[in-house]
């Protein structure tokens, strides 16, 4: 018998197996592949972490994330956040309201600064935009190192303790008295309770599958003949805050930049995405690239595929599986790998004390919530 059982060892798996066991509880935690697989959602170098965000409940989830960042970054020795700061875009007229961003910074104490069209081009002249473009700059916005810091997450709680296993694939799960009985290969195990952080493969444990969209994205990188202006130390993560989306990172991992579009790929599913690169999508991301940029950007370089996985108004979902008790599901609505080690911190608390409400309200995040049980016909993404 363990005390935890965490199905899904991706960004935010890893964080629930290192957080347990860094608490001292017995853990079994298992990936269907192998460890650092490119086949879900938190491989490649980087994600987004930022304040900025639409909602105060964000805003302070992110000081969440930064303070449990700090920690594995001190119990790791690596860096794992880096700190270039973030600047959303907001062109005139734009489908999302800087209103909600800039009110949400100010009742959370979160400096930050508004900068016309003008000012941002004497800061980064990268940037190729017109006078109708304003922007939010916020100094702790940056990117989380993904692939480093889920191998950083496996690596520590492996030294507390937890035994983890790739290529482990769960077949099923189900609660009976005393805990959970999960079936992995030709074996079963028991646990008190289960966390499943299986992404695009939640549906596929659950009884009761969820409204779920998996979407194919992609994300291409770009070199520069002046490839010192995307440096880390002299450009920020960007967002485009329109419809289309599109964001943006310094070089980080490779010579080169990213730029990928929100939600601009197509629904598939896990076991049917391809890894081809989607010449529509290309072309988007490219044409828009060039507009931005100008000059500044070369050639693409590389493109890489992942997984969205979205709930139908984009919020996590952060509770028990319908009529469980102790099997919990974790949903990162394809905007979480920045909160990956803070929801991982309280996961650990909802699965072993029975929730987490001394720590953090989730009720937004309610699985019972009408979105998830009676979800609208168009569901809205942009966050």
């Amino acid at each position: 018998m363990t005390d935890l059982a965490v199905i899904g060892l991706g960004g935010i798996g890893s964080g629930v197996a290192y957080w347990a066991a860094k608490r001292g509880a017995s853990v079994r935690g298992f990936e269907q592949f192998s460890f650092g697989h490119d086949r879900g959602a938190s491989h490649d170098h980087s994600r987004i972490i930022r304040y900025s965000y639409h909602t105060p409940y964000y805003v302070e989830l992110s000081k969440l994330a930064y303070s449990a960042w700090a920690v594995v970054e001190a119990e790791s020795g690596e860096e794992l956040v880096v700190r270039c700061g973030g600047l959303d875009l907001f062109p005139g007229n734009c489908a999302i309201p800087s209103v909600d961003y800039r009110a949400s910074l100010d009742a959370c104490g979160i400096e930050y600064e508004w900068l016309s069209a003008q000012e941002i081009r004497g800061r980064w002249p990268q940037f190729n935009i017109a006078d109708n473009v304003s922007g939010l700059f916020q100094a702790d916005g940056g990117l989380v190192a993904a692939a480093r810091s889920v191998a950083a997450h496996q690596r520590l709680a492996k030294q507390h303790g937890a035994q983890l296993s790739d290529n482990a694939r769960v077949k099923s799960v189900q609660e009976v008295v005393g805990g959970v009985e999960i079936v992995v290969g030709d074996g079963t195990i028991h646990a008190d309770a289960v966390v499943i952080s299986a992404d695009a493969w939640t549906n596929t444990l659950l009884a009761q599958p969820l409204p779920l969209t998996v979407m194919r994205e992609q994300v291409t990188y770009f070199d520069s003949a002046t490839p010192e202006v995307f440096s880390r130390d002299s450009f920020p993560v960007w967002i485009w805050m329109d419809e289309p989306s599109f964001y943006g990172f310094p070089s980080y991992g490779e010579a080169a930049t990213k730029v990928a579009q929100d939600c601009g790929g197509h629904v598939t599913t896990a076991d049917d995405r391809t890894f081809d690169t989607d010449p529509g999508e290309l072309q988007r991301v490219t044409d828009f690239t060039q507009n931005l940029f100008g000059n500044a950007v070369g050639e693409v370089t590389t493109t890489k595929t992942c997984l969205y996985t979205l709930t139908p108004d984009r919020e996590f979902i952060v509770d028990r599986a319908p009529g469980t008790d102790n099997i919990w599901v974790v949903q990162g609505a394809a905007h979480a790998y920045k909160y990956a080690s803070a929801l991982g911190a309280l996961l650990t608390e909802c699965a072993l004390d029975g929730d987490c409400t001394s720590t953090f309200d989730r009720s937004p995040f309610r699985i019972d919530r009408p979105a998830i049980t009676n979800p609208p016909l168009t569901p809205s993404w942009m966050v």
